[in-house]
């Protein structure tokens, strides 16, 4: 009779064993044969019945909360470091399920959070419990999850989405997760036939939707913007202490009148500037000018929990009621900004410009700075127009007036390279304390904006074109010139306006500069600068350099935000690198991840900006929530089969006229001319056009707002006939709710 294995030994056999764990297999290893087997399957089965061991397919096994060779997984999305984490797709055994890394290799599909994937695993051999995974096969997307306000019905519910895109779902009562009538809440859909309303369960409540500042906290959650730092983050943060001595290479720029000039309501001071006469005779009416830009890489050291989070977010996000940071507040707005009258390490670039703006020499520095003032726009710009304040009138001769005067230096050489000459004004809304609209404005443009905007453009190219001589990589940014499929729909777009783009030449920005230039004081200026802004590619980071066609720059990299910018971070590290500064400069990681972190913190980018978009609309719609009825005056923005966009004057804000609320004639859609034309009156509408609407619906929740048009240039008065009897009333509701569903998934915002 051989010796049979405690059940202890078999236990621990399968979990280090789980790709061979049948009851063969289990008999072969402690070499049981014969009668014994009887006994082997009886401890086998009580090892099942006390829950030590679960069946892992047809006929093997495996221990308590370990996990078959081969598993369904779910990406919960990346961790800190930005590699891909997943978990099993259905766990049943106590405790947490264990963390599983996905080893991604050449060729295989891309992942993001909520796909599946069958993948084979192996215990890791760095991490005592947990996996790595490499795909066998990805799996048809599953479970999708919604954010939405739940409304309670019969003891169930449904869910109305803030995404205008999607669908209702209905929520039974077993799935409601006790959600209150008005939560907001996340819902996760449920699998089963698509015949009408899709059905869901609440995964979580998130409280109330009409909280005051809740607007930003639902794009942060819908668009997954990480804003809880974790705890190592916050204590790497407290930990670090300021820099008060010049050591090592660092220099003393503390003479230097370096003043920062943000908005009023900034949170971090980037960058200080200041200015003064070139000595040198050789440049008569030259400048010198200095950017020095706070040294985040002295704190943020690669590989430190402060970096792997500052990768991870990629950016800070700015809503009007909040930021969400991309470093804790201890750096963010203290040690790394540059404050008014306290001593700060810095990064700094020396340029000399001629009489003509050029920049014709530049250096770079790593030091120790003062700032003796922080102004806002409207106070440097009200010094320039001879009416300094008190704060400002010390500082006019020695840090103020020099800069203005190489600014004025500057604009000549940047007219003459000519970047794209783009004027579209900026929205300002502003909130109470309790996070209320009180108004909604364009902001002033000022000389000052673009005194500090040309400045961080002289010091970002001086930076790429410094790492490029040395042969350091880097990040650009990356603006490719507009594709040609959106310069045919500009060229359309610009027929009605008498202005052309001629075909068959090598697009260059000044081309485009020349119909921005003719657009100047016209009645369509707004609208041609919007429409040549939608015919540019997007703006991406990259290790390679493909130009920058807005600013009509060979070369160009982010320098002078690294506190909000993990690019800058990158660059900064690179020059510390390239002049031997310090040990904190790219580390081996940083050049291996170059390329997925461009992709990372390029997705990042768009993120936050889809974020803040969406925010922007839900303000504008809560702050028109109570005008409905109210009549305002805006221009045709945009064309679409289901209706047509209006951008309102006082506001602008979008919002769409439905093609069903015009009457009862049929309307074609023209997508070459972007024309809605009457089939019976011959009339159109365009995009351009003016326009007399009156606000029917404002949605808080989707941001969305829905107009009925009075009138419009070209187009008379609209038809009221939809407001007629029965039949006529029928036919117009049910080409209503198809054009609201058509408009819902409308890519046209």
């Amino acid at each position: 009779m051989t010796d049979l294995p405690q059940k202890s030994d078999i236990l621990a056999w399968v979990n280090e064993n789980p790709d061979r764990a049948s009851k063969r297999d289990i008999a072969r290893a402690f070499g049981v044969k014969g009668a014994d087997r009887i006994e082997l399957k009886r401890m086998i089965r009580e090892l099942q019945a006390d829950g030590e061991i679960k069946k892992s397919g047809r006929k093997s096994f495996r221990g308590e909360g370990a996990l078959p060779p081969v598993t369904m997984l779910e990406v919960v999305g990346p961790n800190a470091d930005g590699d891909l984490i997943a978990k099993p797709q259905n766990w049943e055994d106590e405790g947490d399920a264990p963390v599983i890394t996905i080893i991604e290799k050449r060729g295989d599909p891309s992942l993001g959070k909520g796909d599946r994937l069958l993948a084979k695993l192996r215990k890791s051999d760095s991490e005592k419990g947990q996996y790595e995974a490499r795909m066998i096969k990805k799996i048809k997307a599953g479970a999708k999850r919604v954010l939405g306000v739940f409304r309670s019905e019969g003891g169930g519910g449904r869910l109305v989405p803030v995404d205008r895109k999607t669908d209702e779902m209905v929520i039974a009562a077993a799935d409601a997760l006790d959600a209150e009538d008005g939560e907001l809440i996340e819902v996760e859909t449920l699998p089963g036939p698509r015949y009408g309303l899709r059905k869901g369960k609440v995964v979580e409540r998130l409280g109330d939707p009409g909280a005051a500042k809740s607007v930003s906290l639902i794009a942060i959650h819908a668009h997954e913007i990480p804003h809880i730092f974790r705890d190592e983050v916050i204590e790497a943060a407290t930990k670090a202490k300021p820099v008060t001595k010049v050591t090592g290479k660092r220099e003393d720029l503390r003479h230097l009148p370096l003043i920062t000039i943000d908005p009023a309501d900034a949170r971090d001071h980037d960058d200080a500037i200041c200015a003064y006469p070139d000595d040198d005779p050789k440049n008569k009416g030259g400048h010198v000018v200095w950017v020095a830009i706070a040294d985040v890489a002295h704190y943020v050291t690669p590989g430190s929990a402060l970096d792997t989070e500052a990768r991870l977010r990629g950016n800070s996000s700015y809503f009007p009621d909040r930021v969400v940071p991309m470093l804790p507040e201890e750096l963010s707005g203290e040690l790394c900004s540059l404050h008014e009258g306290v001593d700060r390490p810095c990064m700094a670039v020396r340029m000399v410009l001629n009489a003509e703006g050029q920049k014709i020499a530049h250096d770079f520095h790593r030091g120790l700075m003062r700032s003796p003032a922080s102004l806002t726009y409207e106070q440097a710009q009200a010094a320039a127009d001879g009416e300094p304040d008190e704060q400002c009138a010390p500082l006019w001769d020695e840090a103020i007036k020099p800069v203005f005067d190489a600014y004025r230096a500057a604009a000549i050489a940047r007219d003459k390279r000519g970047p794209l000459h783009l004027e579209l004004p900026e929205r300002r809304i502003e909130l109470d304390d309790a996070g209320k609209v009180t108004s909604i404005r364009f902001r002033d443009r000022l000389d000052a904006h673009k005194l500090v905007e040309e400045f961080m453009i002289l010091a970002n190219v001086a930076a790429a074109e410094t790492l490029e001589a040395a042969g350091q990589p880097l990040l650009f940014r990356v603006h490719e010139e507009p594709n040609p499929m959106k310069l045919d729909a500009l060229r359309e777009q610009l027929k009605d306006t008498g202005l052309s783009l001629a075909k068959g030449q090598v697009l260059q920005t000044r081309h485009l500069n020349k119909i921005l230039d003719e657009a100047v004081g016209s009645p369509d200026q707004e609208l041609i600068n919007l429409a040549v802004l939608r015919a540019q590619t997007q703006a991406y980071y990259n290790p390679e350099n493909f130009g920058h066609f807005g600013l009509n720059l060979r070369s160009y990299g982010h320098f002078t935000s690294p506190i909000r910018r993990y690019a800058d971070l990158i660059v900064h590290r690179a020059l510390i690198s390239a002049h031997k500064w310090g040990k904190d400069g790219l580390s081996p990681s940083d050049v291996d991840k170059l390329k997925a972190t461009a992709e990372q913190i390029s997705m990042t980018e768009r993120r936050s900006m889809e974020a803040e978009r969406d925010t922007t609309d839900r303000y504008l719609a809560t702050y028109m929530s109570d005008q409905e009825g109210a009549v305002f005056e805006g221009r045709i923005s945009g064309i679409a089969r289901f209706g047509m966009f209006v951008k309102l004057d006082d506001t602008g804000a979008d919002g769409l006229v439905l093609i069903s609320s015009l009457g009862t004639e049929y309307f074609r859609f023209d997508q070459a001319r972007n024309t809605l034309t009457g089939e019976r009156s011959r009339k159109s509408l365009k995009i351009g056009a003016r326009a007399t609407v009156r606000l029917a619906e404002a949605s808080p929740l989707t941001g969305g707002l829905i107009f009925e048009l009075i009138e419009a240039e070209g187009f008379g008065k609209a038809s009221r006939s939809t407001r007629g009897t029965g039949g006529t009333r029928r036919k117009v509701n049910q080409a209503k709710i198809k054009d609201r569903k058509m408009a819902k998934k409308a890519k046209l915002r």
